[in-house]
């Protein structure tokens, strides 16, 4: 900091008090002492770091050096203008400049301290002997100590005042050229200090009137920076409103539906689904079916399903047409090949008495240790219907010699044929226990017919047995009509059960020949029937009825149009493409007869059904009817078939 040319009083005494000081100062400076921090640091902001000035305090020569009795001239103190160099030569200065700045600056002197903004000259710290002020005044002699440049190590600071803020400065007096020094003038007495409130004013009018200035250069880069960054908001309006508010939400709800989007992309896709457009078809006519008025009854062609039933369908006793099952479990269990007569079998003791029994049917003639094959068994079986040969049989197809294991057997065939309502308690049907309806025996003559071996058995309407003295004579004369084209099955007549019968027969339709099945059961004629041999009779006469009305019903009906929708494939996203028959299909059926529409895949129900398939390609089968006679026809995709469009899996619900 640079400050103003200070004197040293003339008598050479040290400062006084502070408070002195500081009052002087209020009068030359015009600042008060709180200001002097402020000061300071602006002089220090606007010339940058500078060594302060230090003059050597000199002590007064009590004596006196040269014999004169008044007080040593007060000598000047070096000093230096703003972005002037120190000179290393005291300024030489005249009594006339000294009354010159005098009259111009009416204010009394201020010693030393107060000059320097009320710090005390440090002591001599290095021993170095002080220069008699009066020693200093001649001209060409060695500047003093106090005149000379400080070096670094002579340096003292100045005690700073704390900055109060924002509190106005007033300005600096403008520190003129050191002049060079005066010859020594007598001593004059010191005045008192008087504060000068002109000059005050004129320093704080100054000061006010610059530090608005001062502010204004300050906030200008501040007011820009507000500019720049500080902008405020423009006014609020609706459309900016939803500005912002579409700019805040809309990623987020494009995350949201990208989220969803993928999700539903990555969804597996469902299985396909072959739907038919009818499950049914209903052959155009009706048939009149003669069916008796008691009992039970149905009609079945394997292949195209049932033409017609009647009667209640609970189970009731079969009689010997329990033998159809004992036949087929034998054959499963031993099969035989066509015209093979099958391993012998040996006639038993129990088997000779049972030949005995006069209220059964029965193979008399039969001699313990006999033996005949199976194949021969089995026509003894099924053509006169011998109870005793159905026990040896079951005895004979287990091995453990007990029947009870074969009825088991004969169950367990039930079962698996489907026959819900059939109970076996004895392999020849004369036990009440054994029962049965018309439609479970249908299901068990349609498996039986397909043996070859049992299919030539039961068409016999006698045969000749070799060691058996009698010819054996088959039951059902219906075989013996050759209008009828009966091919078997079984008769059946107990007291318990009435006259019972399942047929088998033949029909020649166009370059077809289905075969026709019926049963009829719980037949039983009026009065006394000893044995129920006039039921036999009544079952066999009610039962011609319904073949020849059946044979002579039947056509071939045409149930599906090459080119006929037949179908769907559904996605499963509610896409549907059509699917059309690839083929006419024809069926034997009855008038009114009611058929069953199966699709299928193109190797069968079960098969994989294709997510894509070129217009016209192959895709699956329909199958009218049920069973192994069913008829089936390849359908094709009507159009084009592809997988599900993104569209269509992005917007997918199921």
């Amino acid at each position: 900091m640079t400050t103003g040319s200070v004197a040293l009083p003339e008598d050479g005494s040290r400062p006084e008090a502070d408070s002195d000081a500081e009052a002087v100062s209020v009068a030359e400076n015009g600042i008060a002492p709180k200001d002097r921090s402020s000061v300071q640091d602006r002089s220090d902001a606007e010339d940058g770091p500078q060594t302060e000035d230090r003059s050597d305090a000199r002590p007064s020569d009590a004596a006196g050096s040269s014999g004169s009795s008044g007080p040593a001239p007060a000598r000047p103190v070096a000093t230096r203008g703003v972005g002037e160099p120190d000179s290393g030569a005291p300024a030489s200065r005249t009594k006339a400049d000294d009354e010159a700045h005098s009259a111009a600056d009416p204010r009394p002197p201020a010693d030393q301290a107060t000059a320097v903004l009320g710090t005390i000259a440090p002591a001599n710290r290095r021993g170095v002997t002080p220069v008699d002020s009066r020693t200093a005044d001649g001209p060409g002699r060695p500047a003093p100590s106090w005149a000379r440049p400080e070096e670094d190590d002579q340096r003292t600071r100045a005690l700073a005042v704390p900055t109060v803020p924002d509190t106005p400065t007033a300005n600096f007096a403008v520190p003129t050229a050191p002049t060079a020094p005066t010859a020594p003038t007598a001593p004059t007495a010191p005045t008192a200090a008087a504060p000068r409130p002109s000059a005050s004013a004129d320093a704080d009018a100054a000061g006010a009137a610059r530090a608005p200035e001062e502010a204004e250069s300050a906030r200008a880069p501040l007011d820009l920076l507000a500019q720049l960054t500080n902008t405020p908001p423009p006014a609020e309006t609706p459309r900016r409103t939803a500005t912002r508010r579409v700019k805040v939400w809309a990623p987020l709800l494009l995350l949201l539906v990208g989220a969803m989007a993928g999700a539903q992309l990555l969804r597996p896709l469902p299985e396909p689904q072959l739907l038919a457009t009818e499950r049914t078809h209903t052959v155009e006519g009706q048939l009149a079916i003669p069916w008796p008025g008691e009992g039970q009854g149905a009609v079945r062609l394997p292949g195209s399903g049932t033409i017609g039933t009647f009667g209640a369908q609970k189970p009731v006793p079969t009689a010997s047409v329990a033998k159809i099952m004992t036949a087929y479990v034998v054959l499963k269990d031993h099969p035989l090949r066509k015209g093979e007569a099958g391993p012998p079998i040996t006639v038993d003791a129990k088997t000779v008495a049972d030949g005995r029994s006069k209220n059964e049917s029965r193979i008399v003639g039969l001699t313990e240790g006999s033996t005949y094959s199976q194949l021969d068994m089995l026509k003894m079986l099924m053509i006169p219907s011998g109870n005793n040969t159905a026990r040896l049989l079951a005895r004979w197809s287990t091995g453990s010699g007990s029947e009870a294991a074969f009825v088991e057997k004969m169950n367990a065939a039930a079962r698996e044929l489907g026959m819900d309502d059939t109970t076996y308690t004895d392999p020849s049907g004369l036990d009440a226990g054994t029962v049965s309806t018309a439609v479970d025996q249908l299901k068990l003559a349609e498996a039986a017919m397909k043996n070859d071996v049992f299919r030539s058995v039961v068409a016999l309407p006698d045969a000749e047995i070799k060691n058996l003295s009698q010819r054996l004579i088959n039951n059902n004369t219906l075989l013996t009509e050759p209008e009828l084209s009966i091919r078997g099955i079984k008769t059946g007549s107990s007291t318990p059960a009435g006259g019972a019968l399942v047929w088998a027969g033949y029909k020649s339709v166009g370059d077809e020949t289905p075969l026709i099945l019926g049963a009829l059961m719980d037949q039983r004629a009026d009065g006394a029937d000893p044995n129920a041999t006039r039921s036999l009779a009544l079952v066999l006469a009610n039962s011609k009825k319904v073949i020849e009305s059946v044979r002579g019903a039947l056509t071939s009906a045409t149930v599906v149009r090459k080119g006929d929708t037949v179908g769907y494939i559904d996605d499963g996203l509610g896409v549907r493409t059509p699917l059309v028959a690839g083929a006419e299909l024809k069926i034997v059926a009855a008038p009114g007869q009611m058929l069953r529409l199966t699709l299928g895949g193109s190797k069968g129900a079960a098969a994989a059904v294709p997510r894509t398939a070129a217009a016209g390609a192959d895709v699956g089968m329909l199958t009218v009817g049920e069973g192994a006679g069913a008829r089936s026809v390849p359908v094709m995709a009507g159009r084009e078939l592809s997988e599900p469009s993104i569209s269509t899996r992005l917007t997918r619900i199921r």
